[in-house]
């Protein structure tokens, strides 16, 4: 059975041979998740991720060709056919989307996903760009304008980052990141979309090898009513959701030095009832609303733009500041207060 979701890849690509090390070496799972290593592995089966940047090098190259005769049903013969033909056809390159001042939200979402799909999914068991959640706002941002000059496909969590970039001049929509874990025959597989909220309505972006896992248009009234419509789209794939988490609301400011909150609310499907998990999604929303009312959610470009980003001190102050690791709120727990803590400044230079 095809396996939705963002990551995934055919039993056989279990092992790498001898000499070559996949990303997500085997270790506790748990200990994995919180290190955020989750969409580097799926349903046990590991995938590589290109390091070296772009163009790809020479060994990165064979390294995903040969993966790929191990993955794919053909084996090694389709990556001769592919690697031996002198007239494959040109792939067209799809245009970024622009607008119009006077687009509505829901037309340029459509858009967005539009163009997301057309960059397509990546089977290759290597993905191109190398995402570190850990980075800041500012050096995710200069990845997902790379991805738009490459043109290459994607996987979830690289669609996931190039929808906050392409959505950045929404300002009165808000973006957060929804992780699911679900298990299907022994074997647990991870997915990621960026919910997003316009007029109190909810719906996502994204990619996936499922239609029902991606695109949800913003038409549901409340967060629950999204998740749900989520767990509807997986138990039809036979998979059972087992744990949601849930990010804060993401700045429009593409110069922000602060990082993604990728898991404010962690809600394991295993420990709550039905009317629990709907409690805490609804919590998590009523969460996500009082920090934009109080002044402490996505910042818009001019207003914080000159006090985050003069100088590294002030940025340490900021009362954006993503939650340490002890901060996160597990199923049906009440969120301490915000701690502060500072982003990871390496690989990134601030602009001013």
């Amino acid at each position: 059975m095809p396996m939705p979701g963002g990551a995934g890849a055919a039993a056989a690509a279990r092992r790498p041979p001898s000499g070559e090390a996949a990303v997500a070496a085997p270790r506790d799972e748990e200990q994995q998740e919180e290190e955020g290593e989750e969409d580097l592995r799926d349903g046990g089966v590991p995938f590589f991720v290109n390091r070296g940047g772009l163009p790809v090098d020479e060994p990165t190259w064979e390294r995903m060709w040969r993966h790929v005769g191990r993955i794919h049903p053909e084996g090694e013969r389709v990556a001769q056919r592919i690697r031996g033909a002198a007239d494959l056809p040109k792939i067209p390159i799809p245009s970024v989307p622009a607008f119009q001042p006077s687009t509505p939200i829901p037309e340029r979402l459509e858009a967005v996903q539009r163009y997301i799909r057309e960059l397509q999914y990546n089977h290759t068991g290597t993905q191109f760009f190398e995402i570190k959640k850990s980075r800041p706002l500012t050096g995710l941002m200069d990845l997902a304008k790379e991805m738009t000059k490459e043109a290459l496909p994607i996987k979830c969590l690289e669609a996931v980052i190039l929808g906050i970039y392409l959505t950045n001049n929404m300002t009165t929509l808000d973006r957060f990141p929804i992780s699911f874990k679900t298990h299907f025959s022994g074997n647990y597989f991870r997915h990621i979309v960026l919910g997003v909220n316009f007029g109190g309505r909810y719906g996502a972006l994204g990619i996936s090898r499922r239609e029902e896992l991606m695109y949800k248009a913003p038409v549901f009234r409340t967060l629950s009513e999204l998740i749900f419509d989520f767990e509807e789209a997986y138990r039809r794939c036979w998979h059972t959701l087992k744990k949601v988490k849930l990010g804060h609301c993401v700045s429009h400011d593409p110069h922000s030095v602060e990082q993604i909150e990728w898991k404010h609310s962690i809600l394991d499907l295993d420990k709550l009832t039905r009317e629990d998990f709907r409690k805490e999604l609804e919590r998590h929303a009523r969460d996500m609303r009082l920090k934009i009312g109080k002044g402490t959610g996505p910042p818009s470009p001019t207003k914080d733009r000159k006090k985050d980003v003069s100088s590294p001190q002030r940025g340490q102050a900021s009362p954006h500041r993503r939650n340490s690791r002890g901060d996160r709120r597990p199923s049906g727990e009440k969120k301490p207060a915000d701690s502060k803590a500072m982003p990871d400044l390496n690989g990134y230079q601030i602009r001013v």
